[in-house]
């Protein structure tokens, strides 16, 4: 009873650590930019567009559009990405049993690129804004599909096998990408280009609601699972015993990381290691329970791609560094270490 309400204590630490966290990185989101917007005149828009007449809303409509046209809905991107990732590397952990998969470290979010990519260059366009989401969901998804069959042998997945199916996976997909720019117009390249650095440069209200749809749907479909996931981790004999259908829920989880690492890549690109770091940070505060730890891994993967972002349009002037290239900063360490820790409790790669 005393570990349970330890558990609950830091728990709600922690969540209302992660709400400041993001609420402060939202505020100087909107705030800092090459256009100065002060923090009352912020509130005030929001404040005016729900109907509060307020003294503190912007009067120059450049800044009004500013907020809605170009930060809002960045940061909203911001937030539904980080999220969508972050949950993604919770579910694949849980499902995988291993600590180091991650939907860019095995090549899910590659795969996702490439549908995106060729979704680009057929020119499809069906679906509207939501084409290129649904072509990526279906290369997430084949390749999570992929990984799982190949990685997993007498019902576990070793290290080795993981990583080395994940390096196959991102060469296939990087092989299929540079094809793909070959043979795609002037255009076509630099939307590639783009899905390869990963950035949320043009964000738009269309796409995060896409964003935000799916990532919600899937996240509350993972939450209900998150009981399952526990019994899980108790092994799959012993999960079983406990009347789970081990394959059906693989087989679910597997479709929900490839809808949450699509829709993410779709309009972001590849942005890797946040389904990494998160989840870990998360699991060494809270523990392994996978209900507070997949909610509290969604609002730390929002908070760490809204900061990332951030730093992304902030640290050099009058640039815009693909953020795809600062996670990958912070997440490349973070992935050594776990592989060096892996191997110490193991003694050796198995």
């Amino acid at each position: 009873m005393r570990g349970e309400v330890m558990v609950v204590g830091r728990a709600v630490t922690l969540a209302l650590v992660l709400a400041a966290l993001l609420t402060g990185g939202v505020v100087l989101s909107a705030v800092i930019g090459q256009l100065a917007i002060s923090p009352a005149e912020v509130i005030g828009s929001i404040l005016r567009a729900t109907g509060i007449q307020n003294p503190w809303a912007p009067q120059d409509p450049i800044l009004e559009s500013t907020l809605w046209v170009v930060r809002f809905p960045r940061i909203a991107m911001a937030i539904g990405v980080g999220a969508a990732l972050a949950v993604a590397g919770a579910v694949m952990q849980a499902i995988f049993g291993n600590p180091l998969a991650e939907p860019g470290v095995v090549g899910v979010s590659s795969g996702g690129a490439l549908g995106a990519a060729i979704a680009i260059v057929i020119g499809v366009t069906a679906l509207g804004t939501a084409t290129i989401a649904a072509f990526a969901f279906v290369g997430s998804l084949i390749a999570t599909l992929l990984v799982y069959f190949v990685a997993r042998a007498n019902g576990r997945t070793e290290v080795v096998t993981l990583l080395l199916t994940g390096i196959a996976v991102n060469a296939f997909a990087g092989a299929g990408l540079a094809s793909m720019l070959f043979i795609a117009d002037s255009g076509g390249r630099e939307q590639i280009v783009f899905w390869q650095l990963g950035s949320l440069n043009g964000s738009s209200w269309p796409e995060v609601g896409i964003v935000v749809v799916a990532t919600s749907i899937a996240a509350a479909a993972a939450l209900i699972f998150a009981r399952k996931y526990d019994l899980l981790a108790l092994g799959e004999r012993n999960a079983r015993h406990l009347g789970v259908n081990v394959e059906r829920l693989r087989i679910v989880s597997i479709v929900l990381v490839a809808l949450l690492t699509g829709v993410a890549v779709a309009f972001c690109g590849i942005i890797a290691f946040v389904g990494l770091v998160v989840p870990h940070i998360i699991r060494m505060a809270i523990g392994p329970s996978h209900r507070p730890l997949i909610l509290a891994s969604a609002f730390g993967g929002a908070a760490l791609m809204v900061y990332s972002d951030l730093l992304a349009r902030s640290v050099v002037v009058g640039a815009d560094l693909p953020i795809g290239l600062l996670t990958s900063l912070i997440g490349g360490p973070f992935f050594f270490f776990l592989l060096y820790r892996q191997r110490k409790r193991s003694g050796g790669w198995a």
